[in-house]
């Protein structure tokens, strides 16, 4: 049964929104959390790493069982176990431990996304999937910043440790709006052999666009993961909350995550919008390289401006291209990619930032940037697709 109003959809912006909040709160609370434990800023990056890892893994198991299982089932299980992970997050005084919920965390969240994509994809007909995919871009993008955003603020309130039982509390709230979701009409569980991940790969257009969605989020991790180091270093007055603050670029990428589609009609091309979007990140790049805080303010709506262009057209294709066959295998694998460069990206530029500075770091990625165009240039659709 296709969406036929967004009200149906509500619940799983909302849990989408608290999951990406989830994913991303520590962030901005990161120099914080190096003075506090006494650790090197990689190491307290690393809390951001070690959840990546597992989420470019986990979602090929995943994709799998969705294959099988009702996403709502799995929903209503993950959910709750994140809710318990907060609260152990809020509570310990211990770094190691950190480290190990946050890997637990890392295991979950994968869970939560490829069921909330297949739950959506799932409920969509093929002329509103674009949209559809979009919507749930837009919800991760606000969950994103609302997440940075609200710790940063509640940190620097209260404590940082009330961020996370905020988190917890709100979470709980998600869990009960599951109870409202329709399962999938005519969901026929399958058991697809392991290979038809490879098949999947070999299709046309899919590598393609998996390995550009991998540069993509590996440029953005790492953007993300060490501006607040960059932040303290050019000015003695950042703390939690303008750190927060500063994340407010990720509104821009509701702008575009949403009129993306309009965008692709208007261009008649899914690759040169990918194409366009590629180019503008490379442009906003560049611009990070000032020294000023108000500059790299704004640098920042245009920089998650063409990031979510990106990514909202990317996951659509993807989608698009599957048809009702492997949503669950197929969204798994973009989820995979994507964390896959986020987990790299989180961590390894910052062994460049701390050897060469905040410049090279930058043109670290700028190369990066130019791979993922190269890409995104070859992919290769069908006839019915626009070119």
């Amino acid at each position: 049964m296709p969406l036929r109003k967004y009200s149906e959809i509500l619940p799983i912006i909302f849990n989408t929104i608290l999951v990406l909040s989830v994913l991303y709160a520590p962030q901005p609370l990161l120099p914080v959390l190096s003075l506090e434990f006494g650790i090197s800023r990689e190491a307290a990056a690393a809390l951001t790493t070690v959840t990546f890892i597992p989420l470019a893994l986990a979602p090929l198991v995943y994709g799998y069982i969705l294959e099988t299982v009702s996403p709502i089932r799995v929903l209503k299980i993950a959910v709750p176990l994140l809710v318990i992970t907060e609260l152990f997050f809020a509570g310990t005084s211990s770094f190691s431990i950190l480290i190990i919920i946050r890997v637990v965390q890392g295991l979950l969240v994968p869970a939560i996304l490829t069921s909330l994509m297949t739950y959506l994809s799932g409920r969509s007909s093929a002329d509103t999937i674009q949209r559809v995919m979009a919507l749930y871009v837009a919800a991760t993008i606000f969950g994103g910043f609302i997440g940075r955003a609200t710790s940063g603020l509640i940190a620097n309130l209260f404590g940082w440790r009330f961020s996370f039982l905020a988190l917890a509390i709100t979470l709980c709230f998600g869990f009960l709006t599951l109870f409202k979701l329709p399962e999938i009409a005519g969901l026929r569980p399958s058991r697809p052999k392991p290979k038809a991940l490879l098949e999947i790969l070999k299709k046309p257009a899919f590598l393609s666009v998996y390995l550009g969605v991998f540069c993509l989020f590996l440029i953005f991790a790492a953007v993300m993961n060490f501006l607040p180091f960059r932040l303290t270093e050019l000015s003695d007055q950042a703390n939690e909350l303008k750190i927060g603050l500063m994340y407010s670029g990720y509104m821009m990428g509701i702008v575009t995550s949403l009129g993306a589609p309009k965008f692709v009609a208007w261009i008649k091309s899914e690759t040169a919008t990918l194409r366009v979007g590629f180019i503008c990140l490379f442009l906003t790049l560049l611009g990070l390289a000032t020294n000023s805080v108000w500059i790299l303010f704004g640098m920042m709506f245009l920089f998650c401006g063409a990031m979510f262009l990106v990514h909202s057209t990317a996951s659509g294709l993807v989608n698009q291209l599957a048809g009702s066959q492997f949503r669950g295998m197929t969204n798994g694998l973009y989820v995979a990619f994507y964390y896959a460069g986020g987990s790299i990206g989180s961590f390894a530029p910052g062994i460049i930032y701390r050897h060469y500075g905040w410049n090279g770091f930058l043109i670290t990625l700028a190369l990066a940037c130019c791979v993922g165009y190269i890409c995104i240039s070859r992919i290769r659709l069908p006839a019915k697709t626009h070119q």
